[in-house]
């Protein structure tokens, strides 16, 4: 092995340890901040009992998991059981390591072990495990197998209510895996390339993708709400129809690592949003393309308070919406947001090509901003013409028909 990729694997070790271990602890902090907003939003004081103020209120909450008894269905399938837990976390926590959380940092080592040899690396080090040049699609793809975790974890309980759980699970993220795929098409027009380190240097070059392309940054968001299962789309754990539904039957640490794994994928999903339609690390101004230990860590605090801004909307829409009717939500990703998302593809593509025909030589931020312009009209139609309310509407909707056609028969008789 020579010395360059012994380096190499160390600075890999590192990062892995440095990511995954933040990673966890923010999961575990993340259910404290919920708690606390949840109940400053609803005027309580909240956890303040284990350390100061709460704090160690998840040191707490992991450790009674850990020592509680572990029970088991009599008739579940004990193998798949134990196995549901964990084919949830491992894709949730793998996403994290591909994603670029701070600008590249230089690194230049030059040393020798005793019967390690020599360990060499110069250069620009990327803040990620794994900067794949597939970026995104690794992403979509190693999140859509945390849905086996769910329907296994259903079927496997022998429980009925567990098994509607798994089975709406299922259906529901399969749904908007659609929506979420079609969604990320237009930056792939843009850009031309999935690497996440090529979107965050197309944003820094022109605009942030939310600008031109905001009608994909509202499917994407939508869509995350449900991959991660939060309200309104809660509908897999709706606990006053199904009894917690896919994790009825599981305590302990197995019932942790459920949790775990969706509030490790709101962080992923978070900073997914922010990478591909919020600049990612990016800072007004190129200095932080110099690269150094300073704009590593200001453009690092830049990704943290970006990804905790989305992390602070799921935990808010999460208090303040009640969660959609299952045939609702089937509704609003078949019949709004798929056909919306094919339509917007085929119009940003179009756009795409009138703007490079006519502006050849035009610099990145005019096409943006054409690009834009272009999209003002579309956000109008889709948010203040289109839907309404005739889509994806309440019962009270419904009712208004129905009353209407009551007071005629009244009337007549």
């Amino acid at each position: 092995m020579t010395p360059e990729m012994k380096g190499f694997l160390v600075l890999t070790v590192v990062k892995l340890l440095a990511i995954f271990t933040i990673t966890l602890i923010g999961v575990a902090y993340l259910t404290l901040v919920e708690r606390k907003l949840c109940a400053w939003m609803q005027y309580r004081l909240g956890p303040n009992r284990v350390g100061p103020n709460g704090w160690f209120q998840p040191l707490a909450d992991g450790l009674k998991n850990i020592l509680k008894e572990e029970t088991f269905p009599r008739d579940a399938n004990k193998i798949l059981f134990v196995l549901a837990p964990v084919l949830s976390l491992i894709p949730a926590t793998t996403m994290s390591l591909v994603l670029p959380w701070a600008a590249p940092l230089p690194v230049d080592f030059d040393f020798s072990l005793p019967l390690l040899g020599r360990f060499v690396h110069h250069g620009r080090m990327p803040i990620a495990v794994a900067d794949l040049p597939i970026g995104f699609l690794f992403v979509i793809a190693v999140g859509s197998m945390g849905v086996y975790g769910i329907a296994l974890a259903g079927w496997s309980s022998n429980n009925k209510y567990s098994l509607l759980g798994g089975l709406r699970a299922s259906a529901q993220m399969v749904s908007y895996e659609v929506a979420m795929g079609l969604s990320l098409i237009p930056v792939v027009l843009i850009t031309g390339n999935v690497s996440f380190h090529e979107i965050i240097a197309r944003q820094q070059a022109g605009l942030w993708f939310v600008l031109p392309l905001f009608l994909s940054f509202f499917i994407f968001m939508v869509s995350a709400f449900a991959e991660t299962n939060r309200v309104p789309f809660d509908l897999p754990e709706a606990e006053s129809e199904l009894i917690a539904g896919y994790h009825t039957e599981y305590s302990a640490m197995k019932f942790s690592l459920f949790f775990i794994a969706e509030y490790a994928n709101m962080i992923t999903a978070s900073a997914m949003m922010v990478v591909l339609f919020f600049g990612g690390w990016d800072l007004p101004g190129h200095w932080d393309e110099a690269g150094g230990l300073l704009q590593t860590l200001l453009t690092g605090l830049v990704m943290f308070l970006k990804t905790f801004f989305f992390l602070f909307v799921f935990i808010w829409v999460r208090w303040t919406l009640p969660r959609f009717r299952y045939d609702q939500l089937m509704s609003l990703g078949w019949k709004v947001l798929m056909p919306i998302g094919l339509a917007y593809v085929m119009l940003v593509g179009l756009g795409i090509y009138g703007v490079d025909t006519l502006m050849s030589s035009s610099s990145a931020p005019v096409k943006m901003g054409v690009l834009f312009l272009l999209n003002l009209p579309l956000v109008f139609l889709v948010f203040l013409v289109l839907d309404r309310g005739r889509l994806v509407s309440g019962s009270a909707a419904r009712r208004a028909p129905a009353a209407r056609v009551n007071a005629g028969v009244e009337e007549a008789a």
